[in-house]
Order: C-alpha cells, then structure tokens, then sequence
C-alpha cells in the first residue's frame, strides 16, 4: 500500500534506504529509535558504522522527499531528525494506510447506524486500496514482517466484515465463490468457515453447509487438536434443524453483525 498513486514515486532504489524508508512509513508520524532502524537493516549483527551508514541513508530518502515535494511541503512527508532517532510525517492522505483505517472506521459507523448498503460499499472501497502486500519491493527484516503480519490482520477483518455486511443484504449468492477461496486460504479460520455455511444454506444448498463443518472439524483436529468452537457447532445444529432463524433478514438488524453470531441465530 502506497501513496494513493499521488505525485511521483520517491521511494530510493538501493535495497537498504528503500528498507528504512519503508519502516519510516510503516511508523509514520511516530518516533522509530536509531536501535529500531539497525535492528531492522542488520539484524542481529550491524556492522561498525552502523550509525554512520544510517545516517547517510536518512539524508538520501530525505533527498528523495524534496525531490518529489512541488509545494511548500512535500505531499510524500517530512522527515524529521530527532534524538536518537527519526519521525516521518504524513498527512492523512499521504498514505494508503491512513486511508483504508479511515475507510474502515466509516464502514463500521455505517453498519452502526444500520445502513447496511452503504458500510458494505465503503468497506469494499477499503479493500479496493490492497493491491498485493503491504510492502513491495522491499527487504523485510524483523519490524517490517511484524507489520505486515498486523495490517494482513486488519485486512482480513474487514475482508470478515465486508461480507458479514453482504450477508445482510442478501448476497449470499454471490458470496459463495468468494467465500470457498477464503476457507481454503484459511483452512482454520472457523468465522469464514461460519460464513460459507451460513451463504450455502440460505442458498439451498444445506447439504454443501454440512460438508464445510465436517471438513472443518477433521482440519482442527488433525492440525491442532481441537474441536470447533460451541458457536460454530451451535450454527451447526441450527442448520441441520433448518431454523427459521438462520433465513435472511427482512431487513438490516441494527448494529453490527457479531461474530459467528449470524443472522439472529439462536445460539442457546
């Protein structure tokens, strides 16, 4: 996720300012410590000039920012020396991130109020920003991996979200297909699994639904032990029972969908 495609790229092209810069924005706007950025680049062994070094990078992407910059301040950021380390500042619209967490937050407010049609559209505009990882092009060492890891995170919670929203509105399906690449991308994630279920059954299809457990269940006990969680074998039983409960609803319910707690089923 980048700048929005706004202005020219600024980013270095040596693999180790690229990387820093990279951290930089990962972190923006926040203080990232000198000890941060050569953990990042070196690891566990830096060479001597380690500080030396990253100093020289921070005037090259530095360089690069006001190179890019058209106006009194460059659109890509600012980057700011501070004692022991280094701040880069972005505006809201400087980076993908800060649009897609803004996009986000707006869906969820739109589900809150019960307009479902519009938190599902603002959420698949959220989800329009991802186009491959996080960070492209770019060395990953041990902050950077832990960030991509956290927004792959955020991503698919909306990515849950979004279709929590669709299965609102009825769209079970066109759902479907989506939904059976996710589980098998996730073979344990049992929300997505609860998801197909629920899209599967609504559709007629209530023998597919039941398949999606079972498989579900002899993944979690194979690869981790475990049984589905009470929820999952609770919706399980709703469908075997064909509950009423688990149709689609005649209108949006208020508020946000709960997790595995789909469409109103009866759980008790």
């Amino acid at each position: 996720m980048g700048n929005s495609g706004q202005g020219p790229d600024c980013a270095p092209s040596a693999p180790k300012p690229r990387q820093l810069l990279a951290l930089l924005a990962l972190n923006a706007n926040q203080f990232v410590p000198t000890t941060t950025c050569i953990d990042e680049l070196w690891g566990a062994d830096p060479p001597r000039s380690a500080v030396t070094t990253l100093r020289t990078y921070v005037m090259r992407i530095r360089r690069a920012l006001q190179t890019a910059g058209t106006g009194e301040r460059p659109p890509h950021g600012i980057l700011r020396t501070r004692q022991h380390g280094y701040q880069l500042l972005l505006g809201r619209t400087g980076l993908d991130l800060f649009r897609f967490a803004d996009q986000v937050d707006e869906g969820k407010r739109a589900l809150l109020s019960g307009d479902h049609c519009r938190g599902a559209e603002t959420l698949r505009d959220a989800l329009t920003l991802w186009k491959g990882s996080p960070v492209v092009d770019v060395q990953a060492g041990p902050f950077i991996t832990a960030h991509q890891a956290r927004l792959q995170e955020q991503r698919l919670s909306c990515v849950e979200l979004h279709i929590e929203a669709e299965l609102q509105l009825g769209l079970h399906h066109e759902l479907i297909s989506e939904l059976t690449g996710l589980t098998a991308e996730f073979p344990t994630h049992e929300n997505l699994h609860a998801q197909l279920m629920l899209a599967l059954f609504r559709s007629g299809r209530q023998a597919q639904a039941l398949t999606v457990y079972r498989q579900l269940c002899a993944v979690l006990a194979e690869e981790l032990g475990i049984e589905p969680s009470r929820r999952l074998r609770q919706l399980h039983r709703a469908i075997l029972l064909a509950d009423p409960a688990l149709d689609p609803p005649h209108r949006p319910s208020d508020g946000l969908p709960q997790t595995l707690d789909l469409a109103g089923c009866r759980l008790d």
